[in-house]
C-alpha cells in the first residue's frame, strides 16, 4: 500500500464510523468537493497539510490525532520519494 493509499484509507475509515459520506465531509470540512474527490481518486498524492487539517477537525481530531494511526505510523518512505 503506497501513501496516499494509507490516508485514504483512514479518511473511508473515519467517514464510516461517524456516518458520514465524502460529499458530506467537504461540506463540514470547507474542502472543495473536487479537491476531495481528487485525493479520494488517489489523483492527489501529497494534499496540502491545510488541506489534511481541515479534514481533520471536520472529524472533530486536531491534525496530529488524525495522522497518528498504526498503518501510517508503519509506512517507511523510499529514498526515491524523498526527493
Amino acid at each position: 500500500m503506497d501513501y496516499s493509499e494509507i490516508y485514504i484509507a483512514r479518511i473511508r475509515s473515519l467517514c464510516r464510523m461517524r456516518g458520514l459520506s465524502v460529499n458530506k465531509l467537504a461540506q463540514m470540512s470547507g474542502v472543495k468537493q473536487s479537491t476531495l474527490d481528487n485525493i479520494m481518486r488517489g489523483m492527489t498524492k501529497n494534499p496540502r497539510v491545510k488541506t489534511l487539517h481541515k479534514i481533520a477537525l471536520a472529524f472533530g481530531m486536531t491534525l496530529s490525532e488524525f495522522l497518528d494511526f498504526d498503518e501510517l505510523n508503519r509506512f517507511a518512505f523510499d529514498e526515491d520519494d524523498m526527493e
